[in-house]
């Protein structure tokens, strides 16, 4: 079979179309199940969390393969304007705009796509779809039902690589730093002890922390997101709390004591202390997801049988791909940075692209990710 790519078009521009927040997905979750249910895949359906799925079933026995893409987008920032309609799925000179074209409906709708216009008598093992929930909120723990049943012994990612293949990922950890002083009247701030002045203390501390490096990720990325002080606003008040919220961008082989232990020890003589946060969330099924904000870098060997296939398949595709690794978090960091499943990573698209203004995907390109999609499958699940 081959690729029907204005019907693939025609479904992006629909998915692009369907707004999807985390948390609210389902309008595109039913989108996605109707065009699966079309193409022809197998035990269509949805979990609780909410994430949809549908399977090939190849004609032979061999592994299990995960092609997973979020379906969740960040949302348009009240007064930025775009030059498109963000859910216009505008086409024009050969580049269709809108919220999540990039990051990553596209890549969803060409796996998709993808994976129905094999040869199922050349397969032999069985391709799980996964259509996920909330990755830019909680990257990776929702997939938990969806491992749990289908068991995938390999994982590839469609997040944006520009058509390479990421075999790494940075994990991303959200820390809290808190400072606890002592309330006094503003008019004689000598009576008490201001929590805000004491973070500031904290946060020029812990700035001039020397961080990790990696040879392919570069530095560990610490950055501060937000401060705040208690009571707020300060009516004739001195502060007697105060938090800071760091994003903290963390390499392969961090946990969440080694990143934390520099802090504690800057929290013993600046008297804070520092804990990973926690994400509560509710999905749109009305499950409530309750995980540590810890998602562990990850890195696959280049010369693991996984690298090196995908590798073939997108070379027998016509492609001369290279290696990279990706500087933001993605899904792996469940099933390659905790459940330690071989991961890799391939998709349309630049990582700087996604989350913008007038975010666009390159139809060229997208066509073309459709194919290299085949390629990796056919020689990652090859017949005997």
């Amino acid at each position: 079979m081959s690729i029907d790519f204005d019907a693939m078009i025609g479904f992006l521009q629909s998915l692009v179309q369907t707004e999807s927040l985390s948390c609210r997905e389902k309008p595109a979750m039913e989108l996605i199940a109707r065009e699966m249910n079309r193409l022809g895949y197998e035990d269509v359906g949805s979990d609780e969390y909410g994430n949809t799925v549908g399977v090939i079933h190849g004609a032979h026995r061999g592994p299990t393969l995960m092609l997973d893409a979020h379906t969740d987008t960040v949302g348009i920032a009240p007064g930025v304007d775009w030059e498109h309609d963000p859910f216009g799925a505008v086409i024009e000179e050969n580049r269709m705009y809108g919220r999540g074209t990039a990051d990553m409906k596209g890549a969803l709708a060409a796996m998709l796509h993808a994976g129905a216009a094999l040869d199922r008598s050349r397969i032999a093992g069985r391709i799980v779809f996964s259509a996920s929930v909330m990755e830019e909120v909680v990257e990776g723990f929702p997939l938990d039902p969806v491992i749990k049943r289908f068991e995938p012994d390999l994982v590839l990612i469609g997040e944006a690589t520009d058509l390479n293949i990421s075999h790494g990922g940075r994990g991303r950890a959200e820390i809290h730093l808190e400072t606890i002083g002592r309330p006094a009247h503003s008019s004689s701030p000598h009576l008490g002890a201001n929590a805000a002045i004491m973070m500031i203390e904290a946060v020029r501390a812990v700035e001039a922390l020397t961080l990790p490096s990696d040879p392919e990720m570069g530095h560990a990325v610490m950055a501060l997101t937000d401060i705040l002080s208690e009571p707020y606003p300060g009516h004739s008040m001195i502060p007697s709390r105060c938090r800071v919220t760091y994003d903290r961008r963390t390499l392969p082989g961090e946990t969440e004591e080694t990143v934390l232990a520099p802090l504690w020890e800057i929290g013993k003589r600046k008297n804070f202390r520092a804990v990973i946060g926690e994400a509560r969330y509710t999905t749109y099924t009305g499950v409530e997801i309750r995980v540590p904000k810890f998602f562990p870098a990850w890195k696959l060997d280049t010369q693991h049988d996984l690298v090196r296939r995908t590798l073939d398949g997108l070379r027998s595709a016509g492609f001369s791909p290279g290696l990279t690794v990706w500087q933001f978090c993605t899904n792996a960091a469940y099933t390659a940075g905790l459940l330690d499943i071989p991961t890799v990573g391939f998709g349309p698209c630049r990582e700087g692209q996604a989350h913008t203004v007038d975010e666009y995907i390159d139809l060229a390109d997208f066509k073309t990710a459709a194919g290299g999609y085949m390629g990796i499958i056919r020689h990652v699940l090859p017949i005997p």
